[in-house]
């Protein structure tokens, strides 16, 4: 098997993302083309809009490879589509020397991550430049054919992953479906918010701090962000974001964790211990909290601004009801989430081996 190693400049092209500022604000909307922003992709959510009439060139297609640039340098994503925000680029082969498939993987791996990280530049936050990115060579072997079994041997991997998030997704729908069924078969009273939970900010976590891999996830303002060693909850918990333009997006943990400062932790107080953190995080997503969000230049939300707020809420008695159908669904997603895990490690095991050439195929 022949392999061929150049600079990756030479056999793609970069497209940059929409930048957001001044004269391009006008264009965010409640409503339209999801922005493709780092850690929207991570979570798989969408918290922030564009207008459609958006220029061509800023939206990726599901079949494009986009490459993080600022912050998180190196992150690699595909089947999205949405305006990309300017902390990423879109990258694609110039011609059929490249499969687009394999040079997804080869930006997937770990070296190639590294390379990146040591190209960036910057202090406070580091950022590749195309030309900097250009720099990074790319070994491959000459026959397309064998490009296209090592994406597909990996891509395996990945289509385990998917029909894992399928069901899960699934469940999660179940799951809200009982929901509603809760809220409109019984009787509800209404409450403060602070009386059902205490309202705590999570903690300050140096980014640098934060790695890919780990013990512990790491949620930030939007979701998931990486992992680190150390968590501050130990049981699955029901999060708002604090700060940024997802001010007041409900979320939750999975599993122990780590919540930064940019969420708010949601812990129900002893009388209300029957709401657990899959019904909080419904039950936080129905109060629109991002309508009392404040801040021009970044947009918060504050505990001072939460009190006050009222909810509704069915008897202890029928809450339990519901938890008997619904905590064996989010068991069930928990597996899931660590069979697809467990699928990423041996993945990422086998990636090297088959970049390099070690395993031949």
């Amino acid at each position: 098997m022949k392999w061929r190693e150049v600079e990756i400049g030479q056999l793609v092209e970069l497209c940059q993302g929409l930048c957001i500022n001044k004269k391009s604000n006008h264009l965010v909307a409640e409503t339209g083309l999801p922005l493709l922003r780092i850690t929207d992709m991570i979570n798989r959510k969408q918290s922030v809009f564009i207008k459609e009439e958006v220029p061509e060139k800023f939206i990726a297609k599901p079949d494009d490879i986009i490459y993080s640039r600022t912050g998180q340098v190196g992150l690699v994503f595909r089947n999205q589509f949405g305006v990309l925000f300017n902390n990423c680029f879109t990258v694609t082969p110039v011609n059929d020397e490249l499969s687009k498939d394999y040079l997804y993987w080869f930006l997937r791996s770990d070296n190639t991550k590294k390379l990146a990280n040591d190209y960036a530049s910057g202090a406070a936050q580091l950022d590749l430049s195309h030309s900097a990115f250009k720099c990074i060579k790319i070994k491959f072997p000459t026959e397309l054919s064998t490009q296209r079994k090592i994406a597909s041997i990996l891509s395996a991997y990945d289509d385990l992953i998917e029909n894992n998030l399928k069901r899960i997704r699934l469940l999660e729908e179940k799951a809200l479906m009982e929901y509603r069924i809760l809220l409109s078969t019984n009787p509800l009273f209404e409450h403060p918010i602070e009386d059902v939970w205490e309202i705590k900010y999570g903690q300050n976590l140096p980014q640098t701090k934060i790695t890919e891999e780990g013990k512990h996830p790491v949620y930030g303002a939007a979701g998931r962000i990486g992992f680190y060693e150390e968590f501050n909850y130990e049981f699955p918990v029901a999060l708002v974001t604090s700060r940024g333009n997802g001010s007041g997006v409900a979320h939750r943990t999975n599993q122990s964790a780590f919540v930064t400062n940019n969420s708010f932790a949601f812990v129900p107080k002893n009388e209300f211990s029957v709401v657990h953190f899959h019904l909080a995080e419904m039950i936080l997503r129905n109060l629109e909290l991002t309508q009392l969000r404040s801040g021009t230049a970044q947009p918060q939300l504050t505990i001072a601004g939460l009190i006050g707020v009222k909810l509704k809420l069915p008897n202890n008695t029928a809450i339990e009801v519901f938890n008997k159908i619904v905590d064996p669904v989010f068991d069930l997603i928990f597996i899931l989430e660590k069979q697809n895990t467990k699928l990423r490690e041996a993945r990422d095991i086998l990636l090297p081996k088959l970049m390099n050439g070690q395993i031949e195929v």
